[in-house]
């Protein structure tokens, strides 16, 4: 067994064979331009439902910074105040029809402004927050920031504090504070008292209506697939509220960073600017920062796919002032970090995104963890019978997909092939009309052994590249569209249930 799996081995996590849909949350309909958890969250639970899914894959929940990319957040911990429902702060008496007529008035159906939602949003999260000071019915939020206990004092803080220092990056907060001396800490955690309190209350009402929903969705046979990343940001309250966990300077500077040599995502690598952890560090504190932020993740999730697990078997180290094509490998931690995990994680369960360049070492570690892995069709038809990608490769004991937030849409891919890729999809599916792609692809899917099929909503809804979520290593584009109001309806529901009967996955 390779060191990085030396220890503990685990059984197999169990998955029922069913079907699910990979939809995020923004890219719900609502009339607040962006989706959140309020209405047609809950009518698109019912459609899945109806549809037999067993599953809604969402990405990550956390609040966004810089470029809107959820896997580069404020908080590994935290959500976004974005996706809170003001209909239901209405509800709760807490807002008034005139105080979001502006945001309704600028919201487009199609993508996510976010710039707009930046400037608009907070304003009447402040003037909700203003509101509920004066019920005085504070038990249960009372109840609730002592549940969740240092993550969000740190997060409350850090966001506080972001706003005084005119949402500059920690490291160029005042030097004492940046540094988390203990006088200035005593004083900005004074000054800032009723700040701190509001982001507080932003949490505690993420949580209460995330909880609900993800209680109606339950209960209508969905489960939760919740995507977190590996890494965190650098500006983030993680970073500034644990340096010691991660590979900085003296001065709190980045040194190493965190990317992927090149690939068939990218010729040039990626390289995504996280800070590095310090896995030595980790290890002498049992891991605890992990075991409480995958503990965290339980309550929020069914089950949690783990973004590039490949990192904790051998992880790439890029020079922040270099190129990707310039970095090299380390070992991760390995069985260690899984062992930790599973410690905490409960009856919920484990999927592994471990696409990329594998090789042993990552099977043996996945084999010890009893984690799935993945497979994505979008990489299978290259010409080559032996491409693992390939439906008569699955295993039973894994998760399949067309492709991700990271691929271009189904529609958008068979656009851009080339004739002998497109030769070749067609004989391998049985059709002989480009058009018939689509739904054969939807059908080996659903017949592959493998015990769990996620679809993208776009795939489903036939978009093309103007509906993908994310193109690595770049900024401005992404993470931006949005389901219409209505589109995922009865036909493309019925689809997806006669796949569902067909192949034993209804749920």
């Amino acid at each position: 067994m390779n060191i990085a799996t030396e220890g503990n081995a685990f059984m197999k996590m169990e998955f029922k064979r069913k079907a699910g849909v990979l939809l995020a949350v923004s890219s719900l309909p609502s009339p607040y331009g962006i989706g959140t958890f309020g209405k047609e969250a809950y009518v698109f639970v019912d459609k899945l439902a109806e549809a037999s899914q067993g599953y809604w894959q969402v990405l990550p929940l956390s609040p966004t910074s810089y470029g809107d990319s959820p896997y580069q957040a404020l908080s590994a911990f935290a959500g976004n105040p974005y996706f809170i429902d003001l209909d239901e702060l209405i509800k709760d008496g807490l807002l008034s029809e005139s105080d979001v007529v502006d945001l309704k008035t600028v919201a487009n159906e199609e993508y996510v402004d976010y710039e707009n939602i930046y400037i608009k949003r907070y304003p009447v999260l402040r003037r909700a927050f203003a509101n509920w000071k004066t019920l005085q019915d504070i038990a249960a939020y009372e109840e609730f920031v002592k549940a969740q206990g240092e993550w969000l004092a740190n997060y409350a803080f850090y966001m506080a504090l972001k706003g005084y220092f005119g949402q500059k990056e920690w490291a160029l907060w005042d030097e004492d504070i940046k540094c988390r001396k203990a006088d200035a800490l005593k004083h900005y955690e004074e000054l800032l008292r009723d700040d701190i309190e509001f982001y507080k209350f932003i949490q505690y009402k993420f949580f209460e209506q995330w909880n609900k929903l993800k209680k109606y969705a339950n209960e209508k046979g969905i489960s939760i697939i919740g995507d977190i990343p590996l890494y965190v940001a650098y500006d983030s309250a993680d970073v500034w509220a644990n340096p010691k966990m991660f590979c900085l300077s003296e001065e709190l500077e980045l040194t190493n960073v965190a990317g992927c040599p090149p690939d068939c995502f990218s010729e040039d690598g990626q390289k995504w600017g996280n800070p590095l952890y310090d896995w030595k560090a980790h290890e002498e504190d049992d891991f605890n920062w992990w075991k409480a932020r995958m503990k965290a993740n339980t309550s929020l999730y069914d089950v949690i796919r783990i973004d590039h697990f490949i990192g904790m078997v051998r992880y790439y180290c890029i020079p922040h002032d270099k190129s990707a094509k310039s970095g090299w490998y380390e070992k991760g931690p390995g069985i260690k970090l899984i062992n930790a995990i599973n410690s905490v994680i409960g009856d919920s369960k484990i999927i592994a995104e471990d696409l990329g360049v594998t090789g042993p070492d990552v099977e043996e570690l996945l084999e010890a963890a009893g984690y799935p892995g993945m497979k994505e069709l979008d990489f299978a038809f290259d010409g080559d019978g032996s491409n693992t990608h390939l439906p008569h490769f699955h295993k039973k004991h894994s998760v399949v997909y067309i492709g991700t937030h990271d691929n271009e849409t189904l529609v958008g891919h068979i656009k851009r092939a080339s004739e002998k890729e497109l030769s070749y999809i067609m004989d391998y599916l049985g059709v002989s009309s480009i058009k018939d792609i689509p739904d054969a692809m939807f059908r080996i899917l659903y017949m592959s052994v493998a015990d769990t099929v996620i679809l993208q909503m776009q795939d489903i809804l036939g978009k093309d590249n103007s509906a993908r979520m994310n193109f690595p290593s770049t900024l401005g584009d992404n993470w931006k569209w949005r389901m219409k109001k209505g589109e995922f309806d009865d036909k493309a529901c019925e689809k997806l249930r006669k796949l569902a009967d067909t192949y034993n996955r209804r749920s």
